[in-house]
């Protein structure tokens, strides 16, 4: 099954754009597109698309709000992947933080667009992990670094745990992690798994975001 994209954005240019590129593949399907956030919610009932590139800005509800909302409203929420004119902005660093599962720049070659749809769609890797840690490193100070902390605390991971975070945060994907460790990928899956549950993460996004922000692992 190819998977599904909905693209979200207030430029027509750049759907066109991001629906010729990725139209192309013969494993992906541009299942629908939207000028605003405000259609998404809509849209993602009715088409069910496995991807969500989505533009952070935009002039009725963003995406950052259309993230928070997707998550919030959709029992099994599609991945969202956050297109952006501007790497090192805050904006994309929220919309990470409300739930995003990673970012794009507009300005990105077609071979990039097509790999991080499917690098976001597989959900085995951090999508651009040294731009993801920048951005740990400018806005994730001062985020409530002591409550954060004491939810990392809380979730009690255990020594094998804490070292596949601490791959986690790299970059490195399930095979790399195994080969790291010398386990089975599926052990790692198991692993990576239960850092999830036990940080309460929708994705490996949101763990390595929390684990930049408790000080658990140092962002530079």
């Amino acid at each position: 099954m190819p998977v599904r994209v909905l693209l979200v954005d207030d430029e027509p240019l750049v759907r066109a754009g991001l629906r010729a590129v990725l139209g192309a593949q013969p494993d992906i399907e541009v299942a629908g597109e939207a000028a605003d956030g405000a259609a998404v919610i809509p849209l993602v009932r009715q088409l069910r698309p496995d991807v969500v590139a989505m533009d952070v800005r935009m002039p009725l509800l963003d995406g950052i709000e259309a993230t928070r909302a997707l998550l919030r409203t959709v029992a099994e929420p599609p991945k969202i992947l956050v297109v952006t004119t501007f790497e090192n902005d805050e904006y994309v660093y929220e919309a990470l933080r409300a739930g995003a599962d990673g970012f794009l720049l507009k300005r990105a070659r077609p071979a990039e667009i097509v790999h991080a749809v499917r690098l976001i769609a597989e959900g085995e890797s951090l999508l651009f992990p040294a731009s993801v840690r920048q951005l740990a490193a400018e806005y994730g100070e001062g985020r409530g670094n002591r409550a954060v902390r004491a939810e990392l605390e809380r979730a009690r991971l255990t020594e094998r745990e804490a070292e596949v975070l601490r791959l986690m945060a790299r970059g490195l994907s399930n095979a790399e992690i195994a080969a790291r460790l010398v386990v089975g990928t599926e052990t790692v899956k198991s692993h990576v798994s239960a850092v999830l549950a036990k940080l309460g993460a929708r994705d490996r996004t949101q763990a390595v975001i929390t684990a930049y922000e408790s000080g658990f692992v140092a962002p530079g």
